[in-house]
């Protein structure tokens, strides 16, 4: 038996295979990461490895993320298992989010991206300004 991986055309062949009727819709890699590259997504996730927060909290640190985009967020990462939600019986009540297991080991691998993304943000504004200039 072959012990190599299968290349990328392989697997999504065999994810479109088992797909049936939804297309793609059932492919791991598109269904599992969708929520961890959404706008606010990552930086969510960054706060919470570094400790858990609560709402208003996470509302002032990311002061450009809507109060409904967050409460969506934090409500998506919470529903696939990355984020945790405790309410505390306070009045009014009080609700913290923190990484589940889940959610740290995921944001163990997810780091490197997002050091990579932040170690070369000007080249690719730069790479996006060459092509618009030369797209227009």
């Amino acid at each position: 038996m072959d012990a190599r991986p299968a290349s990328a055309r392989q697997k999504i062949e065999i994810y479109r295979a088992n797909a049936g009727e939804g297309g793609l819709a059932n492919c791991p890699i598109r269904n599992v990461v969708q929520n961890v590259f959404g706008k606010w997504s990552a930086l969510l996730l960054m706060a919470l490895a570094e400790r858990p927060y609560r709402f208003g909290e996470l509302r002032r640190l990311v002061p450009d993320i809507s109060q409904r985009m967050l409460t969506q967020t934090l409500r998506d990462l919470q529903r696939d298992g990355y984020v945790h939600r405790e309410v505390f019986p306070t009045k009014p009540p009080s609700v913290e989010y923190s990484l589940t297991d889940m959610g740290q080991a995921m944001y163990d691998s997810l780091q490197h991206v997002l050091n990579w993304a932040e170690n070369n943000f000007d080249k690719v504004r730069a790479a996006r300004q060459r092509f618009d200039a030369v797209s227009n």
